[in-house]
């Protein structure tokens, strides 16, 4: 049993743990998510959920959830064995249980050891020329858009842009697929949401359809005309490791191709948004950071802590624990929440504040066995983009605050007006 200091603040109401889920969903709560997280972390570093299960909020509680041996993801395993196994059974919550953020060890450490660094420093210095011709060309788009228009949208011409274009570039993936594959991710990762209703995982079931279709011909074709790519990399191992069985291998190699690169549209494309926004709002952040550039990684880090891309993600107790003074039996649901984390201020001092040089943490990235496979490639994009967006656009501007998709998993921003 392990404990994180002791719970502060008086056991919080139902209706108002319920409240503030509400609200955060709420076109206002998109827009300013820090006070409602604040009020969630006032109840408590271990808030009960109303459906069962716990929030979880303070900084050092989360990180131990997210990094210690004894908290599970909930596989399908788990799953079968909870008192509402049919809360599961929709086709798209199914099928992101292969995935690979929905395995424990030992299938999860097989597949993780298989797949080695997927980005380190050499793979990176090698995708670097890419990126940074992608996003020479996305600034492209944006300065005609602005030259003709006076305004363009930020999220549509670059921010969604850039991550499909270097995930499909490295995956293979042709260019005239990218705007079919943005589409369907945008509409599967429903499934993903703390409480979908009925009609979000209709929608999620039918674009889950499309993504099954899509990979798996992408791995029939990819073993039909073998190269030097990643993903008949991956054809060669598992072809190696299960001899004989064709089948299973294809199947693992469907839903590995599939996750890498929805996870890596969805987050990515958030923190390129959230990234531009918040230096935008306040002009003089955009105006000293064009002018001390060699702070970009820390504005990435302060824009990853400030608002990151995915609000929440849940673990299961293995064991029966104590969390934060609060007694947790074993297969109890956690749900971490990012935001609240990241503004803790025990952990982060004046944590309301978009600091660039803020010498604290975040847990954006997760940690343990399941922290982000994709973190140092996300961190590349968002350098390179803008390093080149403050030499290109001195002088640009936002000329309407962002708007967001109604989420609480899975951050999107759908619109962020520029001009200059």
């Amino acid at each position: 049993m392990t404990a994180v200091g002791d719970i502060g603040g008086p056991t919080p109401d139902r209706r108002a743990v319920i409240s503030v889920l509400r609200r955060l969903r709420s076109p206002e709560g998109q827009r300013a998510p820090l006070p409602l997280w604040a009020e969630l972390r006032a109840m408590g570093d271990v808030v009960p959920a109303p459906w069962g299960g716990y929030f979880v909020t303070g900084f050092e509680a989360c990180s131990q959830v997210l990094r210690g041996r004894n908290w599970l993801v909930p596989d399908i395993a788990w799953q079968e064995r909870g008192p509402d196994p049919e809360r599961w059974e929709s086709l798209a919550t199914r099928e992101m249980s292969h995935v690979l953020s929905r395995l424990n060890a030992p299938a999860h450490t097989c597949q993780r050891r298989a797949l080695g660094n997927l980005f380190d420093r050499r793979i990176l210095e090698r995708m670097q020329p890419e990126v940074e011709e992608h996003v020479r060309h996305l600034l492209d788009d944006l300065d005609t858009t602005l030259r003709v228009h006076g305004e363009a949208d930020f999220v549509t011409i670059v921010g969604e842009q850039l991550p499909v274009r270097t995930v499909g570039h490295w995956l293979g993936i042709p260019t005239e697929d990218h705007a079919h594959i943005l589409d369907i991710t945008h509409r599967q990762v429903h499934a993903q949401e703390l409480l979908p209703t009925g009609s979000e995982l209709a929608v999620s079931a039918e674009a889950t359809r499309l993504l099954r279709t899509y990979f798996t011909d992408l791995v029939r074709q990819r073993r039909a005309r073998p190269g030097n790519d990643v993903v008949s990399g991956w054809i060669r191992h598992w072809d190696a490791e299960l001899p004989g069985d064709r089948e299973a291998a294809d199947r693992l190699l469907y839903y590995l191709t599939m996750f890498l690169t929805i996870a890596s549209l969805e987050t990515s494309a958030t923190l390129l948004s959230v990234a531009v926004w918040l230096l935008l709002e306040d002009p003089a952040r955009w105006d000293w950071l064009r002018r001390h550039p060699e702070h970009i990684d820390a504005a990435v880090d302060e824009a990853l802590r400030y608002d990151p891309p995915i609000h929440l993600n849940t673990r299961i107790a293995a064991d029966d624990t104590v969390l934060a003074g609060v007694p947790i039996a074993r297969d109890s649901m956690v749900h971490v929440l990012y935001g609240a984390a990241n503004h803790d201020p025990r952990r982060n001092e004046n944590p309301h504040a978009f600091d660039i040089l803020r010498p604290g943490a975040h847990l954006t990235f997760g940690g343990g066995a399941h922290y982000c496979l994709g973190a140092a490639l996300a961190r590349l994009e968002a350098r390179t983009l803008l390093t080149q967006m403050l030499d290109r656009f001195p002088g640009l501007k936002s000329a309407a605050a962002p708007t967001y998709a109604p989420r609480m998993v899975f951050r999107r921003l759908t619109s962020l007006k520029v001009t200059t």
